[in-house]
């Protein structure tokens, strides 16, 4: 089969698993949007002062001695939709300790935000979900938020919130975060997808588990024919709820001569986690530019990939050599296009990293860039000796 007709069958694909995804997702736990992503950390408040300075998120609440919690600490960032918590152990032993132990830095929570919390909890446990709490209200003078949760890959796990009858500032037990140092924010908007690595023939496992518990519904699948390299390979297939506000690819590797970056990520963070979040942008060259010159470290684009791009992927609004001079990459599909970004790891194990996204219609998630990132990533994981 040529290169045309199978990019041509992808990007048909993408279409009819977005249309045929209201028809085949079910309806039985709706969600609202990402309430807010949990990172267990070594050093909260330094981490904080790495996310604000970097990424230009902004202090919103804190919780620890101050506010009554002995055993942990928490700093809660800001910017537009986006919410992020870095939560660091007080005292020795313990859950968070053990998993900062076993994973580094990582993301921990993913958090839903629910109409009903308690509903959403009896839904996804009838169907086969392990919980990790039962419904809870969680009260001060602000008001009530419910919680609950569910284990999903590996240690991550899903809390789902409703705060319908809630005023405070994020949940209780958490005050205002008062800080003068407040740098601008670049641009970043929501959560756009995050992106979870599995092991060896695990991906139609937690696929399955995302239709069968959740109800969501396959967009889009890519093999090791779409996604490889000379040297490696992996799978991957996109499941998103039935609004499309929450989307969760899903990795496994795939055979190749070396080891391939999931295989790598699973080494390093000691099984199943969240690979990379993906945050949205209106202009992508102006965040990069931005995060840039505050330091984040992004991966490099060889210049080769610019040749001829406008007749791959059509005409754009952007100017092509801006784009080249920031390592910006670009796709199609039949409802617009893409410009996305990864940055380099951001903590010190190769693990988790960012994507930076601004959707100009598309839908999809640049499988036409996939070997030029990957080629990338092989360049970085050689520079380790991890390849």
């Amino acid at each position: 089969m040529s290169t045309k007709i199978r990019n041509l069958e992808n990007i048909q694909n993408v279409t009819y698993g977005l249309k045929k995804l209201f028809e085949d997702a079910e309806d039985f736990l709706p969600l609202m949007g990402t309430d807010y992503v949990e990172l267990y950390v070594g050093n909260a408040k330094q981490s904080a002062h790495f996310y604000k300075t970097a990424f230009g998120f902004q202090s919103e609440a804190y919780a620890g001695l101050e506010t009554g919690i002995k055993d942990r600490v928490s700093y809660v960032l800001k910017q537009n939709k986006i919410r992020l918590v870095l939560t660091t152990p007080l005292v020795k032993g313990g859950k968070i300790n053990e998993h900062i132990n076993e994973h580094g830095d990582g993301v921990k929570v993913i958090a839903l935000w629910v109409d009903d919390a308690t509903k959403a909890w009896e839904e996804t446990t009838k169907r086969g979900a392990r919980s990790y709490f039962e419904p809870k209200a969680e009260k001060d003078e602000d008001g009530e938020v419910i919680r609950s949760g569910i284990y999903t890959y590996g240690e991550t796990v899903h809390i789902f919130v409703e705060r319908k009858n809630y005023r405070g500032v994020f949940l209780p037990g958490y005050k205002k975060w008062e800080s003068h140092y407040n740098p601008e924010p670049v641009g970043l908007r929501y959560i756009d997808h995050m992106v979870g690595n599995v092991d060896w023939g695990e991906m139609n496992k937690w696929c399955e588990f995302y239709a069968k518990v959740m109800g969501f519904a396959q967009i889009i699948s890519f093999d090791d024919n779409d996604i490889s390299t000379e040297f490696t390979a992996l799978m991957s297939k996109v499941m998103s709820n039935g609004n499309g506000r929450i989307k969760f690819p899903i990795n496994e590797p795939a055979k190749g001569k070396k080891k391939s970056q999931i295989e790598e990520y699973i080494e390093y963070y000691k099984g199943p986690g969240v690979q990379h979040i993906a945050v949205a942008t209106n202009d992508i060259v102006k965040t990069v530019t931005a995060m840039r010159e505050r330091g984040v470290e992004f991966l490099y684009v060889p210049e080769n990939y610019y040749d001829n791009l406008l007749e791959r992927v059509g005409q754009i609004d952007e100017d092509v050599e801006v784009l080249k001079k920031h390592g910006v990459l670009i796709d199609r599909d039949d409802e617009g296009y893409l410009l996305q970004l990864f940055t380099k790891p951001v903590v010190d194990r190769p693990t988790m990293f960012f994507e930076i996204i601004q959707r100009k219609g598309a839908q999809s998630f640049g499988k036409g860039n996939f070997k030029a990132l990957f080629e990338a990533i092989e360049l970085e994981q050689a520079n380790r000796g991890t390849v």
